[in-house]
């Protein structure tokens, strides 16, 4: 069959490397790549659980997180107050 591809710089200079690694034709490597491409493609994919994460209470806040400066000196152990 043969068609028109149109393809992009990207994939073009890709396909080039591949050509010359294997010391083949653009046609071969091409027709590879869809090979493998569409191969790919059919496999479902197994659905994954959700990844969820664990929440707690950690009660109240010790020290305002939003004053950086609080923060810190309470991080570094100053007398802030």
């Amino acid at each position: 069959m043969r068609t028109t591809l149109t393809i992009d710089d990207d994939v073009a200079a890709q396909l080039e490397r591949l050509r010359k690694k294997h010391d083949a034709s653009l046609k071969d490597v091409i027709n590879d790549a869809l090979r493998r491409g569409l191969r790919d493609m059919a496999v479902v994919q197994k659905k994954r659980k959700p990844f969820r994460t664990r929440t707690f209470d950690m009660g109240k806040a010790l020290i305002n997180i939003d004053n950086i400066a609080e923060a810190l000196a309470y991080a570094e152990g100053e007398d802030y107050k």
